[in-house]
């Protein structure tokens, strides 16, 4: 109990015991206590779970064309089912750009309570008004923590690794509509582990008495989407 309540003390615990029905001193509970070495204060692990279905994260990361031009994609991703919500190409990104990305994303009010972000210098004066305006409450990460990003940092390297890694970007246009398939498929149809190996948007279990399995291709047939249908 005290391993998994940090800021139980002994009286909470003992508590908690006798209404299990255990019979002990509250000071025993105290003498064997575990000691713990960490702060008491909620971890930032804790508060990504505890505010999970209030949470967006908002990154960019960039994708080289056969020309060599550098182009740069936001993301906006939800925490809660791991849902891409909006995103966008440019090759030139500034702070007022990226805030109408966030108007785009968040329309009549439907803003939630954190937007999580690195400190990049994209993020701007005219991006941090915005996110003001909208009632939003920015949690910048450490620099250089990309693990404090987690989930978007996953989504990314799951676009990279899944679908741009596989084909060759000429322009904004394709880049844009590669990102705009796989994101069809990744909400859709692909299983994440976070998720009870189940998609953002649910799919449901089809019993063998629905028919054969057939392989629907998607991305272009970089991947496939298996379903039952009758013959």
């Amino acid at each position: 109990m005290s391993r998994a309540n940090l800021l139980w003390g002994a009286p909470r615990i003992h508590g908690e015991l006798l209404k299990l029905g255990i019979d002990i001193g509250e000071t025993s509970v105290s003498k064997y206590m575990v000691r713990q070495r960490k702060s008491p204060s909620q971890t930032w692990r804790t508060f990504l779970a505890n505010h999970v279905q209030q949470i967006v994260s908002v990154d960019f990361f960039t994708v080289p064309t056969i020309r060599f031009q550098v182009l740069y994609v936001l993301l906006v991703l939800a925490h809660e089912r791991r849902r891409i919500l909006h995103f966008n190409v440019t090759a030139h990104p500034t702070a007022e750009w990226t805030a109408q990305q966030l108007r785009n994303a968040f329309p009549w009010d439907s803003a939630p309570r954190y937007l999580l972000r690195d400190r990049d210098r994209i993020f701007g004066d005219a991006f941090t008004r915005q996110v003001h305006d909208m009632g939003m409450e920015q949690v910048l990460c450490a620099p250089r923590s990309p693990w404090h990003r987690a989930y978007i940092e996953r989504a990314i390297g799951t676009i990279r690794r899944e679908c741009l890694d596989h084909v060759i970007i000429f322009n904004e246009a394709g880049l844009y509509r590669h990102v705009k398939t796989f994101t069809a498929y990744y909400h859709g149809c692909r299983t994440h582990l976070s998720l009870a190996k189940d998609s953002p948007e649910p799919r449901a279990v089809q019993p063998p008495e629905l028919g054969r399995i057939v392989a629907i291709p998607q991305v272009g047939g970089l991947h496939h989407r298996y379903e039952r249908r009758a013959a």
